[in-house]
């Protein structure tokens, strides 16, 4: 069947047309800038790549230009709309209300919208462009693929915060993790690709990219990962900081006269490797080249990403009592054979011991430790569209 996967955001709209079946991905494009201009970015194997400037003013124009590009008489990939089975959303945030994937009724649209106090640049977003599909696609079953539903299998001891109890009771403030559809998708991957039993395994998934995560995944299931009520916390990232003293953000707040959305925009969008490299670059490739130039500060930024990198896998391997794999993924997990060189130095401990020429790999999945490391080390390439279609297939029972 075909599924058409949607992931709305606030300005952009990204998409991937999927035969089931086969895993074939038969179109895939952004639609950017909209309400502003506009601009659709289209691919498919016969046709390449394609850049339109089209004027997109809301997300339910941006939608019907993906439905008009998908079933175009000569770059299109399907004769008309009753050819799309379903469309499987991305949902950023679940709160405690979602565990697994759901259609997407009246029902859970509001469920979803009381978690827009929770992700207020995101839900909000995903929430416009499933409206949109409804409206233009009536017959096809929507669905909801949640990042934070993979997570929900957290334990108390590992979500709760050390805050008073009542701002759990009152405002569910808890750690409840992102990137979860990337971490299933990885965790599974992993487990087959090393021969483990997935629910009978000890994984630590590394999704590293300008966002980065770490979940320790037992059995099967998320124990426990970095991020938390938000994405801020945990690793340091492109530009943000992840892990700081709680209480620096009222020493800034003084000492730079700001208020809280100033410091939270520093949090957010100044910090991580971004700022630490004194706003070299956001992009890891940038700061390579800078540090093996010399620059202080982006070696600066780079070692201090790796060794957070490898301080939460220490952490969970001690969480779950042991691991028996590693996968690194995204952008920089796949890529970034320096990053995963200086993490494995530090786990060295661990019994991992890491294959040179292997770790040189880029974006396919390979196994970079050595035959007699105690740990397998593995780079897993990440595929949340093909998870997010599984998903949505499954369950419509398909």
């Amino acid at each position: 069947m075909n599924v058409l996967v949607i992931n709305c955001g606030s300005s952009s709209l990204k998409f991937q047309m999927i035969k089931s079946d086969t895993k074939e991905v038969m179109a895939s494009g952004i639609c950017e800038r909209i309400g502003i201009d506009g601009r659709l970015t289209y691919k498919t194997d016969a046709l390449g790549k394609v850049v339109t400037e089209v004027a997109m003013p809301t997300h339910k124009q941006a939608i019907q230009i993906v439905i008009d590009a998908l079933t175009d008489k000569d770059s299109g990939v399907i004769a008309n709309l009753s050819e799309v089975r379903a469309v499987g959303h991305r949902v950023v945030h679940g709160g405690e209300k979602f565990t697994k994937s759901v259609i997407l009724d009246e029902e859970v649209l509001a469920a979803i919208e009381e978690c827009n106090d929770l992700a207020p640049l995101h839900n909000p977003a995903n929430l416009i462009g499933i409206r949109a599909c409804q409206e233009l696609m009536p017959n096809a079953p929507q669905v909801g693929v949640f990042d934070t539903a993979f997570h929900q299998t957290m334990p108390e001891k590992a979500y709760m915060y050390g805050l008073p109890y009542k701002y759990y009771e009152d405002y569910k403030v808890r750690r409840y993790g992102f990137h979860g559809t990337s971490h299933a998708f990885v965790s599974e991957e992993l487990a087959k690709f090393t021969g483990l039993d997935y629910k009978n395994s000890k994984l630590i998934v590394c999704h590293l990219g300008n966002g980065s995560s770490i979940s320790a995944v037992l059995n099967g299931k998320s124990v426990d990962t970095s991020m938390g009520l938000t994405p801020l916390e945990g690793l340091m990232m492109g530009t943000r900081s992840g892990d700081i003293d709680p209480a620096i953000i009222e020493f800034i707040a003084k000492k730079e006269n700001l208020d809280i959305d100033g410091v939270m925009d520093i949090l957010n969008k100044k910090s991580g490797v971004l700022g630490v490299s004194k706003e070299l670059s956001s992009d890891f490739r940038d700061l390579w080249d800078a540090a093996d130039s010399g620059n202080k500060f982006a070696k600066i930024a780079l070692e201090a990403f790796s060794y957070r990198v490898a301080k939460y896998v220490g952490a969970y391997a001690a969480a779950m009592n042991g691991v028996d794999a590693i996968a690194f993924t995204a952008g920089v997990g796949e890529n970034d054979f320096g990053v995963r060189e200086i993490v494995c130095e530090h786990l060295e401990f661990l019994g991992i011991t890491l294959d040179a020429k292997a770790n040189e790999a880029r974006g396919k999945e390979i196994m970079i430790s050595t035959a007699d490391s105690k740990v397998k080390v593995c780079i897993i390439p990440t595929d949340e569209e093909l998870k997010i279609c599984n998903e949505t297939v499954e369950l419509l029972g398909e």
